[in-house]
């Protein structure tokens, strides 16, 4: 049995930021870091809009959180939280092996995962031309050509935003219409710099071996089965989020696919003492800017809760 003031589940800038900040109060937090050490991030190759740092590799970013956090006095465990219990107090948590978790008050960092094609060769290009993040992703491609593969808000949005960086946005979409709402698609067949492929499926991601990098897509007409073959130097996957709630989908509120509720203005969850942080409740800005905010109020705000519960 492991007790602590503070349990942070998740190892991503929330997560780590929480444990900073969480030390500094002198709770004695425990980060619990998943079976994705560092999350998204680590998956990242160049960040260039991380405050204060012009560039820098993502993994490297989450090395340097990570000793933060260390450093602040946080204790990182490298498990993972297969079971929660939030319906008693102390909350308990259980990991891997016979490691339970006694806390007063739970950090909910787990974050979120973007849905993929699942094709070997999108594998292969992640962070090297595949990505699911424009506003992260899409500086690097200024004056090439783009493809944004989806049909809902996400998608259309992205596309948009990508007209800003590319000569072209290619936009494919398996349907003959879009999921996306009436304002958006308006601005995206007015948009001279967006082409859409209908009825197409993406069938393989083409690049380059030495330096590693996208130089186009195959795709199938799903009506004729024809492959044809576009060219792009970068690909954005946008069929949209699933957040890592499987820990506590059954216990607090949820809403929009999963994502955790908290108060207005607030980490606080459905249940007193127990915050979520970053991607697992944030479904509109997915930054990790962002994320490392809501980190340092869901540890302010859990140690608020820790002092209410000596008076």
């Amino acid at each position: 049995m492991k007790k602590t003031n503070m349990l942070i589940i998740g190892s991503g800038p929330a997560g780590y930021t929480a444990a900073v900040y969480g030390a500094r109060a002198m709770l004695n937090p425990i980060v619990v870091q998943g079976i994705q050490p560092g999350g998204q991030l680590t998956i990242t190759t160049e960040v260039e809009n991380w405050p204060g740092i012009k560039e820098i590799q993502g993994p490297d970013l989450m090395t340097n959180l990570e000793d933060h956090a260390k450093l602040a006095g946080a204790k990182v465990e490298p498990d993972v939280i297969n079971k929660l219990d939030l319906r008693q107090f102390p909350f308990i948590a259980h990991g891997d092996g016979d490691n339970i978790y006694e806390a007063k008050s739970v950090v909910l960092a787990t974050g979120a995962q973007a849905n993929w094609l699942g094709l070997e060769s999108e594998d292969k290009y992640k962070g090297f031309g595949v990505s699911a993040c424009a506003t992260c992703d899409g500086f690097f491609f200024r004056g090439q050509v783009i493809a944004v593969i989806g049909g809902g808000n996400t998608a259309v949005e992205e596309a948009l935003f990508l007209t800003n960086f590319a000569t072209k946005v290619i936009l494919i979409h398996r349907r003959e219409s879009l999921r996306a709402e009436k304002i958006l698609q308006d601005r995206l067949f007015k948009n001279s710099k967006i082409e859409v492929k209908w009825n197409c499926a993406v069938k393989e991601i083409l690049g380059k071996e030495n330096p590693l990098g996208v130089e186009g897509l195959v795709v199938e007409d799903i009506k004729t089965q024809k492959l044809t073959t576009l060219s792009c130097k970068g690909v954005f996957v946008a069929i949209g989020h699933s957040p890592s709630n499987e820990l506590v989908k059954d216990q607090l509120r949820t809403h929009k696919g999963g994502y955790v509720i908290t108060k207005n203005n607030s980490t606080q969850t459905s249940i007193p003492g127990v915050f979520a942080a970053g991607d697992i409740t944030d479904f509109k800005y997915r930054q990790a800017v962002t994320a490392a905010g809501m980190g340092c109020m869901a540890a302010l705000e859990a140690e608020r809760f820790i002092s209410e519960l000596k008076k």
